[in-house]
């Protein structure tokens, strides 16, 4: 198990890959030097065959068998063939126990014929006689030619393999060696350090204190700690926010609770007023109703916030100047103060498909944002609501020339608690609206926003799927 284990670290996979790619490497170079080991091999006879049948030129081709026999056996060869003056001569002989099984000539050869004959001669556990020709040395003639046994040169090769494959082995061992501490070193252990900062935070991630400090040389390493450090730093700002919206939920369903009760006491006095014979009374008590109503509504959707989303939307035809007219009479009273002007480019016979209660809810919400963005210039300026069909969808457009939104406010324009644009704003309206048009299966953007003013429109789809509504 343990030796199992090993193998499934970063270390033990190393340590096993580095091994393995140095034996390969050696056993690449094995073939070339074992091929090279034999033509030295052979060569060396061929010198010692040279070397022998001078002692036979000197001595004017008179010497005893015994010492002819000595010289060959010193040699390591059967016999001594050299070509002089274009002459064949055989120098040195001795009696070959078996026919001459193969040739090989090393004046010219090439480097794909010394691997063959090398492995040839190795596969061959025969102890056969061969016949190698090459050049004399120091120019002593045209051609020398030996013939020898072929099983002491395999037993050397094979030594001589051995003798490499054992060099190969230490090698790789102590490369892998020296690599895997290195490793350890440097790659493990910040690795290491990295996991136990991401365990010790997922403990606490409310604590800073747990927050990994980059220290690492390596550039990956050192990019692998900032992104978890600005992980750490955005997740827990993420649960400190979590935690602060939960409470305010709580505390938004407590007072909201208490505020449906007060409105409705007041509706019941609203509802009284529209039997006055008041004309004036008889006119604003319709709208103080209608207001008192969606109080209400509003309430009570804020005390199912927590348990669900925005319920989806009734849709259902109406004509859409009607809608614009009341927001825009909403919010003239609050506006008389200042020189605001509100225009409506909307056609009185357009008639869209939607919920008039939650569109209601996204037209004052804008409309009263550019209201609330000119007074904060306080200089005169104009909202204008306009509204048109194209294919497949009906667009509402809502403009002002106010100043236009700041770039904090645009990075983060429907995010709940962080698009505020104007001081004491939570930032939540923009991102209840968004979420109302896209229970629509629409969708609000921002047009434009600079010092001429700001723009949104609203985009609903003239065919809303089950699917896009659930969504």
């Amino acid at each position: 198990m343990a030796r199992a284990h090993f193998l499934n670290t970063l270390s033990g996979r190393f340590l096993m890959l580095t091994t393995v790619f140095v034996m390969l490497a050696e056993v690449l170079i094995f073939v070339p030097s074992v091929s090279r080991f034999r033509e030295d091999y052979l060569r060396l006879r061929l010198e010692r065959a040279q070397i022998a049948s001078l002692a036979l030129l000197a001595s004017d081709d008179m010497i005893s068998e015994d010492l002819e026999r000595e010289l060959l056996a010193n040699a390591g060869v059967f016999n001594v063939v050299l070509r002089r003056d274009e002459m064949r001569q055989l120098v040195l002989s001795s009696p070959i126990p078996s026919a001459v099984d193969a040739s090989y000539d090393l004046r010219e050869p090439t480097a794909f014929s010394l691997v063959r004959d090398a492995f040839t001669d190795l596969t061959d556990s025969r102890n056969r006689v061969i016949r190698v020709i090459g050049e004399p040395v120091r120019q002593a003639g045209l051609l020398i030619e030996v013939t020898i046994e072929s099983g002491p040169m395999r037993r050397e090769m094979i030594e001589y393999g051995l003798r490499i494959l054992g060099l190969s082995a230490v090698i790789s061992v102590l490369t892998a060696l020296l690599l895997f501490l290195a490793v350890q070193r440097l790659l493990v252990a910040p690795i290491r350090r990295v996991v136990a900062h991401m365990s010790s935070y997922a403990e606490a991630p409310e604590d800073a204190r747990r927050f990994i400090e980059p220290t690492a040389r390596v550039v990956e390493l050192r990019e692998a700690e900032d992104a978890l450090q600005s992980l750490q730093t955005q997740l827990t700002g993420a649960l400190r926010q979590k935690d602060r919206l939960a409470q305010l939920g709580s505390a938004v369903a407590k007072i909201s609770h208490d505020l449906r009760n007060i409105l409705t006491t007041a509706q019941l006095f609203a509802d009284r007023m529209e039997a006055s014979e008041d004309p004036a009374v008889k006119r604003a008590a319709p709208k103080l109703v209608n207001s008192i109503a969606r109080a209400i509504n509003l309430c009570e959707s804020t005390l199912t916030f927590g348990r669900a989303e925005e319920p989806p939307p009734r849709l259902a035809r109406f004509m859409l100047a009607g809608l614009v007219t009341e927001v825009l009479e909403g919010e003239r009273p609050a506006a008389e103060a200042g020189e605001i002007e509100f225009v409506i480019d909307v056609a009185p016979n357009l008639t869209i498909r939607a919920d008039s209660e939650q569109l209601h809810r996204v037209l004052l919400n804008l409309v009263r944002n550019a209201r609330q963005a000119i007074e904060a210039t306080k200089k005169a300026g104009t909202v204008e609501v306009g509204a048109g069909e194209d294919d497949g969808y009906w667009w509402i457009r809502v403009g002002d020339t106010g100043p236009g939104l700041p770039d904090r406010a645009k990075a983060h324009l429907f995010q709940p608690f962080q698009g505020g644009t104007r001081k004491g704003g939570t930032g939540l309206g923009l991102a209840i609206s968004a979420e109302l048009v896209r229970g629509h299966g629409g969708r609000l953007e921002l047009v434009r926003s600079d010092e001429d003013g700001t723009e949104f429109m609203i985009r609903l789809p003239k065919t809303v799927t089950l699917a896009e509504v659930a969504a």
